[in-house]
């Protein structure tokens, strides 16, 4: 696949789709779901962010039986909002919708999936998720998707991984790069939580794969992420007020990526199938 990292720290803006048809929390229709996903993206590329992501987050309370009407509705949202910007686009789905992710979008074109539970089991707020990866990457490998990179959590967050407490996270991303995952993505504790440093550069000079923050990012202490990291996933700051369930806030992206376009550092990145 082309390397949508361009030769440099990327930074991911996240996109959290309005609730879809069917959850608790819908209001809108699909076209207006769609038209206001394309408006955010919009916003973000005329901030000069490199690549962006979809999320159901609204989907509240998540399901783990994830029905093809989710699975629909995130490919159609997801090759709307690559198609309108031309940027690099990710997808997650909620609850661990792994295969689904991989299935929307492979569907809409896009070009990588983040997964969570990759490796060993962790309890999460919807339940018990076990380790899925030889199902996603055979899963990949089947649909013919390898050009859609796969990265993942390491001791996400929202979850207690009291289950591994005996595996640290250093040896948790060993796990995921022997699996064959081409990125891992480091956390705080729960959606808008700061990812710990010290774990950041210890998996960093662990593993050989790209390494990436995946919350808790701030104009305060993107540049200590930066000088480890190899891409920032951010949501929760450039919302009003630093919420992520609040509008997208121009000026806010505008002012961080003027700060971090002096990171200009290569990243090789390809997908490892």
């Amino acid at each position: 696949m082309t390397n949508f990292f361009q030769n440099r720290k990327t930074i991911i803006g996240m996109i959290h789709v309005d609730a879809l048809p069917g959850t608790p929390r819908a209001r809108f229709d699909m076209p207006e779901i769609i038209a206001r996903a394309k408006k955010e993206a919009l916003l973000y590329k005329e901030a000069g962010i490199h690549a962006l992501m979809i999320e159901n987050m609204h989907d509240t309370p998540f399901d783990r039986q994830i029905g093809p009407e989710i699975t629909a509705a995130m490919a159609v949202i997801g090759y709307e909002v690559k198609n309108t910007t031309g940027l690099p686009c990710g997808i997650q789905i909620l609850a661990a919708g792994n295969r689904q992710a991989l299935a929307a979008a492979k569907a809409a074109g896009l070009d990588f999936v983040r997964v969570e539970g990759f490796v060993f089991g962790h309890v999460a707020d919807e339940g018990y998720i076990d380790g899925c990866a030889a199902e996603v990457m055979r899963y990949r490998r089947h649909i013919g998707a390898e050009n859609i990179l796969v990265l993942t959590d390491i001791k996400k967050k929202h979850s207690s991984h009291a289950i591994t407490a005996d595996v640290d996270i250093v040896e948790t991303a060993h796990a995921a790069e022997f699996f064959l995952s081409d990125g891992v993505i480091v956390t705080g504790v729960a959606t808008g939580q700061e990812a710990s440093l010290e774990e950041l550069r210890a998996v960093k000079e662990a593993v050989s794969i790209p390494v990436l923050v995946g919350s808790g990012v701030t104009l305060d202490n993107v540049e200590q992420y930066l000088a480890v990291a190899d891409a920032l996933i951010v949501g929760s700051y450039f919302k009003v007020d630093g919420y992520w369930a609040n509008e997208l806030e121009f000026d806010r992206v505008r002012q961080f990526m003027e700060r971090v376009s002096r990171y200009a550092a290569p990243i090789p990145l390809s997908p490892s199938g």
